[in-house]
C-alpha cells in the first residue's frame, strides 16, 4: 500500500521536491508522523461579511476567526485507522494566537476511486471536501478543492458555489532557508477571497508506533459517507 497522495497523484508525485514526496508519504505504510512547527506570517480574512461564518466554523474547528501576523504554528500529521476501517492521516493545523490557540482540523482519506482525496474538516466531520493535488514544475505541490458536501444526520447534500468556496493550498520547500512554505487562500467565486494564511515550517518524523495518536487529534463523530 502506498501513501494516500502517492496514489492520488500517481507519477505526478515523484515530480515533487525530495523533502515534500517524504511528507506527503506520511501513512501506515511508512510508519511515521510528521509535526510541523513554525510561524505564520500572516494570516487573513476577507471583508466583514465573512466573520459571523468564521466565528461558526471556529466552534467546530474549522477555519480560524481571528486574524494576525507571525502567529506560531504547528501542524500534526499522524496515520491511523479510522472507526470505518480506513487509512486516515491528520492535518492538524493548531495557531497559537494571543489569548486562545485556534485549531483547523482536517482527517484526510483516499477518495473510493483512489482518483481524489477526501478531505473531512472539524470535530465532527460535518463538512467533505474533493482535494485534487497536482506537482508544479518548481517541485512544489498544488492543491485545489472541488466538490463540498454537507453531512448531518440523513441529510447528504452538496453546498452550492454561491455559499461555498474553493480552496487552494501550494506548499514548497525552500532549499535556502531549509525551511517548508505553505500558503493557503479560500475564496467564494461570487465574493471573492474570505480567508487564507502563509508562512513557514520545519518538520520531525516520528515511529507512529511509539508515539501513537495522542488524545485530541481525532475528530469526536467520523462520516462514514464518501
Amino acid at each position: 500500500m502506498t501513501s494516500i497522495f502517492r496514489t492520488v497523484m500517481g507519477a505526478g508525485f515523484d515530480r515533487l521536491h525530495p523533502r515534500l514526496q517524504r511528507r506527503f508519504s506520511v501513512g501506515l505504510t511508512s510508519g511515521e508522523a510528521c509535526t510541523g512547527r513554525g510561524v505564520m506570517s500572516r494570516i487573513w480574512h476577507g471583508g466583514t461579511f465573512v466573520r459571523p461564518f468564521l466565528a461558526l466554523g471556529a466552534t467546530r474547528n474549522i477555519l480560524v476567526p481571528r486574524t494576525g501576523r507571525n502567529v506560531p504554528f504547528t501542524i500534526e500529521n499522524v496515520p491511523y485507522t479510522d472507526t470505518f476501517g480506513r487509512e486516515t492521516v491528520s492535518f492538524v493545523r493548531t495557531f497559537r494566537l494571543p489569548g486562545r490557540p485556534r485549531r483547523f482540523d482536517a482527517q484526510m482519506v483516499l477518495g473510493p476511486g483512489g482518483d481524489r482525496v477526501l478531505d473531512y474538516l472539524g470535530t465532527h466531520q460535518h463538512l467533505a471536501s474533493e482535494l485534487h493535488p497536482s506537482a508544479e514544475p518548481d517541485g512544489s505541490l498544488l492543491i485545489r478543492s472541488g466538490e463540498h458536501r454537507f453531512r448531518e444526520g440523513p441529510v447528504d447534500v452538496r453546498v452550492p458555489a454561491l455559499i461555498g468556496a474553493t480552496a487552494e493550498v501550494r506548499e514548497s520547500y525552500d532549499d535556502t532557508a531549509g525551511v517548508f512554505r505553505v500558503r493557503v487562500r479560500v475564496v467564494n467565486e461570487r465574493f471573492g477571497p474570505l480567508f487564507g494564511y502563509e508562512g513557514a515550517f520545519t518538520v520531525t518524523y516520528s515511529d507512529i508506533r511509539a508515539c501513537g495518536v495522542r488524545p485530541g487529534l481525532r475528530p469526536v463523530r467520523e462520516e462514514s459517507r464518501a
